[in-house]
């Protein structure tokens, strides 16, 4: 099926309908310590959020798409992707926004696809419509902090290994990594600490029903590496390796 697309500034009234939309997203990946700086106040970045309904039922959002402009400087303090990528281009594109700085450049941030609609091709369109936008709003690059979908299958698995992994066809062997790069995606680097979640060894318990008792490496369902629990200390750290995916958009 083909989506109909609309951007946040055009469609305002889809956003409580975005906030609705059932996902299959773990809870704990709702804790990102950073999150909070772009979520909050979505209207900032209202032309880079991407909402996906069908014919059928054009206020329900099924699927979205969110981005965020920053800026990057080849001479100056920003002069490379960062290696903290998620948590820090929320961080720098939040704080251009504040100061008023032109960005140059554009990062997604999230595709998600409602729980009833997934296997569908949903998010290869997203992608695409991300793409587009980018080309629309007058940016040349695009950047992914990419979450490869099929590493929590090997959360032991070190990313710049799982990363660069090829099919005998030398496309990505990871599924979502692979959408990028037929799309034109570019493999740039690993982003080793791109998301940081913390708690309490409560919350993580809330969060995950896991009993998080003995201190050491802990495999939790849908984590893309091991959580770190330390019981003395009552607390627990999930650092979250990413991908660098770069689209040059003409």
């Amino acid at each position: 099926m083909e989506l109909r697309l609309h951007t946040l500034a055009e469609r305002p009234d889809l956003e409580a309908s975005a906030d609705d939309m059932p996902t299959t997203w773990e809870e704990y990946m709702t804790h990102d310590l950073c999150a909070g700086f772009y979520f909050s106040g979505l209207d900032r970045f209202a032309e880079h959020v991407i909402y996906g309904v069908s014919d059928e039922a054009p206020d329900v959002v099924i699927a979205k798409a969110f981005s965020i402009p920053f800026v990057l400087e080849a001479g100056g303090r920003r002069p490379d992707l960062p290696m903290d990528g998620w948590d820090r281009v929320v961080l720098w594109g939040c704080a251009d926004h504040a100061a008023g700085r032109q960005p140059n450049i554009v990062s997604a941030i999230e595709i998600a696809i409602h729980r009833d609609w997934q296997g569908r091709h949903l998010s290869r369109q997203m992608v695409i419509a991300m793409r587009n936008n980018v080309a629309r709003l007058g940016f040349e690059r695009l950047v992914a902090p990419v979450r490869p979908n099929g590493k929590h299958r090997e959360p032991d698995t070190p990313m710049s290994e799982y990363a660069f992994r090829t099919r005998a066809d030398g496309l990505p062997y990871d599924d979502w990594l692979r959408v990028h790069v037929r799309l034109g995606g570019r493999i740039v680097q690993v982003a080793p600490t791109s998301m940081a979640i913390t708690g309490s060894l409560a919350e993580w318990r809330e969060w995950t029903g896991m009993a998080f008792d003995t201190t050491g490496r802990l495999h939790v369902p849908g984590a893309l590496s091991p959580i770190r629990v330390d019981v003395e200390h009552d607390n627990a750290v999930y650092i979250e390796p990413n991908v660098w995916v770069e689209h040059l958009i003409r």
